[in-house]
């Protein structure tokens, strides 16, 4: 029998209904995991067992009178600590944040409230979001569920962790250059981000997305039902589309077009186990009827520096105005990382923006042939733990994020789900990118795969 804390959230909802399973059962399974996992991973920033128990007694008698919320009432979810919720600080994984209590729910928090899911507590994150790693100065390291000596990257490092340790089906992370895929890959799971403006979001920014991550395409789905829903905080969001995400997953792979990207053009080469990984992939989608054809390269070293910039001169124009005491809490690499950009000028920066917008519309064009791209999430698996990029080297900080940023400022949705492992074990991510708003068709071809790869490995125990 399966034990409670691997079930999905749709098993949650089928057990819920028939009476099987009670909320408060699974918010116990998901706690235990919890206490037994934190000692090794550290993926919380904060647990609150106590009102996570009340929230699930509360669903439970909902569930008990029949006027449960939704499908997704009583199911356990994990909050990373950059997304507002109230009561709970939001110090964006840097020991120099604000620590004050949130005083409102971040829109795609209160749709999940609205929805009666039971909030587990808040996930680890590096400092400022600004690494695709498990590295904070608040924090501390956390470390990767298949291998305690990697990385299970960034920065939604620790709401990868807990879904692949099993702290409930559910997390909410933040990606504004892969930071929902990349932990992803690493660690072994399925999350998609989303087409920027598709959840709404506050604050808003350029490539920010707020997306669902979890162990199963169709549980992302149920959390998309939710987090789409609108909300006028968020000023670049799209218009609300009335869509049930799960039960549109069905798609035919017969007759569709795909892009197959191995080399982007610039930044880490893949490993030959990625490569592999991505093409045998690639094998089953063509067995099952699609067109794959080989994609040009289309990042040049100038986009992916272009965008360093934009990124170093806006972390650089909050961290100036720090006080020296507060500067001093922060992981000393980014600091030296923000410090970089103290003698960029405004026309750096503008150049900057001129080449965000260059790999963009490289990204689209690239796009546009296909019905669909695939690629590597990252041309690598999990580092080493203890390092805030491969080898600590900040001038290549950004190289392995190549593969996962261009498609943040298309604004395409792309997701990432495990395509097989490495000789070590370790996860490997397969990319699936659409284009601009097709979520849905992104979702739909995950779907597919997810019924059609060979079997994964057992999640890993503590």
């Amino acid at each position: 029998m399966t034990d409670l804390h691997d079930l999905s959230a749709h098993d949650l909802w089928m057990g819920y209904r028939t009476g099987r399973i009670s909320p408060v059962e699974a918010t116990k399974a998901a706690l235990m995991r919890i206490e037994a996992w934190e000692p090794k991973i550290n993926a919380m920033y904060i647990t609150d067992a106590d009102g996570a128990l009340k929230a699930a007694r509360a669903s439970e008698q909902r569930w008990h009178r029949g006027e449960q919320l939704s499908p997704l009432d009583g199911v356990p979810v994990t909050i990373k600590d950059n997304i507002g919720t109230k009561g709970w600080p939001a110090p964006i994984g840097t020991a120099a944040g604000d620590m004050t209590p949130g005083r409102a729910d971040a829109p795609p928090v209160a749709r999940l409230r609205e929805a009666g899911c039971v909030f587990l507590g808040k996930t680890t994150m590096p400092d400022f979001g600004m690494l695709a790693s498990g590295v904070s100065s608040l924090h501390g390291v956390t470390r990767n569920p298949w291998n305690t000596k990697r990385n299970p990257a960034g920065s939604s490092s620790g709401a990868g962790a807990a879904i692949a340790a099993g702290y409930g089906p559910l997390a909410l992370g933040t990606d504004i250059g892969g930071s929902v895929r990349l932990p992803a890959a690493y660690n072994g799971i399925f999350a998609l981000k989303p087409s920027l403006g598709r959840v709404p979001i506050n604050p808003p920014w350029l490539g920010r997305v707020t997306g669902p991550m979890t162990r199963t395409v169709a549980d992302a789905a149920m959390l998309m039902n939710h987090i789409t829903r609108p909300d006028a905080r968020d000023w670049m969001s799209l218009p609300h589309e009335e869509r049930d995400y799960l039960n549109t997953l069905g798609s035919e792979v017969r007759g569709l077009r795909i892009g197959l990207l191995l080399d982007i053009g610039y930044g880490t080469k893949p490993q030959p186990a990625v490569t592999a990984a991505v093409r045998d992939a690639a094998k089953l989608l063509e067995a099952a009827g699609a067109r794959v054809e080989p994609v040009k390269p289309f990042l040049t070293e100038a986009m992916v520096q272009g965008l360093n910039t934009v990124f170093q001169a806006r972390a650089w124009a909050d961290f100036e105005l720090m006080p020296p005491e507060r500067q001093a809490k922060v992981l000393p690499f980014i600091a030296a990382w923000c410090r970089g950009a103290k003698t960029l000028s405004a026309a750096d920066a503008m150049r900057g923006l001129g080449q965000v917008f260059a790999m963009r519309e490289a990204a689209v064009f690239a796009t546009e042939p296909y019905d669909f791209l695939i690629a590597p999430t990252s041309p690598i698996t999990a580092y080493d733990a203890e390092e805030a990029c491969p080898g600590n080297d900040i001038a290549a900080a950004v190289n392995h994020l190549c593969f996962t940023a261009p498609f943040n400022m298309s604004e395409q949705p792309a997701a990432s789900i495990c395509t097989g492992y490495d000789d070590d074990g370790l996860p490997i991510g397969l990319q699936i990118i659409g284009h601009r708003f097709d979520d849905i068709g992104v979702l739909r071809l995950a779907a597919r795969y997810e019924e059609m790869r060979p079997a994964l490995k057992p999640w890993p125990q503590p």
